[in-house]
């Protein structure tokens, strides 16, 4: 979706007597939250206590877990180019094969479709469930769409077929359903209790603080969050995934694992709010190889550790534009600086300012040709494949790829311009 479709700037606002989000005055208002309670998260009160019935699931399989926090994150999302959601009843009546399920057949056939098709499909799809509700804005059968930013309404089994040879395999429209433009940022977080019990942990209470702390700030226009079905990666419940717009237009899904609820403050105000990654927590994004994720994680940290050594937080943004250019990996900033103008986001330079460090300059075009060179690995991986998107990944951008069609029609009418000034010319000499 272009840059002209998306919503205006997010601010922090708060209610009377509130502050802004501050990493520091977390725990302030984490001790408000019972981590046992999944109140205000799409219905899912009692679900902690009804997946085991004793507290002692909180410690085996919560954030208190022996295998919490333990394996490494980043590199752990396989390679996909495009993500469907299918707005389904909610987590406490998911089987835990949802998109297999012989009594749920709009899952079952969509996905049977999906992997019928497969090989027709020139982007490499992943379908995933989320909760729905009749009569909200993510009623049973709404189809929401990422990275195009679109939402089909009422889905029905008649038309699985149709819908997904039309839209997912002809990247058309569904003629039935006209295409809603999806605003602001979507929040995903796995709460698959009947397929692994960390989720069904985890999830809700994540979910709960996230709708706590949006309405906290008045967010709840801008920042969407609902319940999903599994995703991958059990052991790195909370599990996270968060559809934005990139700095320059793009939309971009980044995962997020081991989230905890004293967490869900820093990923609104760093990653949502001021366009950071987390990679404390940080998986990985949709659209990367997991090489490619490793790599630009370890590009941020390197730039990161080189800068933060005593540096201004002008060098700081100067390395954070060169690893999203490199990366693709920034999200857009959304307007911390309508919120606060002391924020210290707001007291940096102008990011299009031309900097006078020769070693930044000279670190930008080194790693530009590492991702090059990473990026033809991964072509001549996936060359081979029938029906996979050989997309380019992590590679700056060529002029010819910045040309807009308004420049060729300016070029255009400069050279019609030309030829007219030259043809006039020639007939007034001929007529003297």
């Amino acid at each position: 979706m272009g840059s002209s479709n998306r919503d205006e700037p997010l601010s922090f606002t708060t209610q009377p007597g509130s502050s802004p989000i501050q990493v520091s005055d977390t725990d302030s208002f984490l001790n408000n939250l019972d981590p046992s309670s999944a109140s205000g998260s799409f219905q899912n009160e009692g679900f902690l206590t009804n997946l085991d019935g004793d507290a002692s699931s909180a410690v085996d399989y919560g954030f208190m877990r022996p295998d919490f926090r333990v394996d490494p994150l980043v590199g752990t999302v396989d390679y996909y180019d495009r993500h469907v959601f299918l707005c389904y009843k909610n987590p406490q009546v998911w089987p835990p094969r949802i998109e297999a399920a012989e009594f749920d057949r709009l899952p079952r056939l969509l996905s049977a479709a999906l992997a019928a098709r497969k090989g027709d499909m020139k982007k490499q799809t992943r379908l995933t469930i989320c909760e729905g509700h009749d009569g909200t804005e993510t009623s049973n059968g709404d189809v929401l769409i990422f990275p195009d930013m679109i939402r089909y309404r009422r889905l029905t089994h008649f038309d699985v077929d149709t819908f997904v040879e039309e839209v997912l395999v002809k990247d058309g429209e569904w003629l039935p359903g006209t295409p809603e433009a999806l605003r602001g940022f979507y929040v995903f977080v796995c709460a698959h209790g009947t397929r692994d019990r960390r989720c069904g942990v985890c999830g809700p209470a994540v979910i709960a603080r996230f709708k706590e702390v949006t309405e906290l700030h008045g967010l709840q226009g801008k920042v969407s969050v609902s319940a999903c079905s599994h995703i991958g990666g059990h052991k790195y419940a909370g599990n996270v995934i968060i559809f934005g717009s990139h700095v320059k237009g793009e939309v971009t899904g980044h995962w997020y694992g081991y989230v905890t609820p004293e967490d869900v403050p820093v990923l609104l105000e760093h990653h949502i709010g001021k366009g950071e990654i987390v990679d404390s927590l940080w998986r990985g994004q949709m659209g990367l190889s997991e090489e490619d994720q490793r790599r630009c994680q370890e590009l941020r940290l390197e730039l990161d550790g080189e800068i933060n050594d005593g540096s201004s937080t002008k060098e700081a943004r100067q390395a954070n534009e060169i690893s999203g250019a490199v990366c693709g990996s920034q999200v857009e900033e959304v307007g911390c600086c309508q919120a606060n103008g002391n924020s210290p986001c707001c007291q940096n330079d102008s990011i299009t300012e031309k900097t006078d460090n020769s070693d930044v300059s000279e670190r930008e075009a080194k790693l530009a040709a590492e991702m090059k060179s990473t990026k033809r690995r991964t072509s001549r991986k996936n060359s081979g494949k029938k029906g996979t998107c050989t997309r380019r990944v992590c590679s700056m951008p060529t002029w010819i790829e910045s040309w807009e069609r308004e420049d060729t029609y300016a070029a255009l009418a400069v050279i019609g311009a030309a030829l007219s000034v030259a043809f006039a010319y020639r007939c007034y000499k001929e007529l003297r």
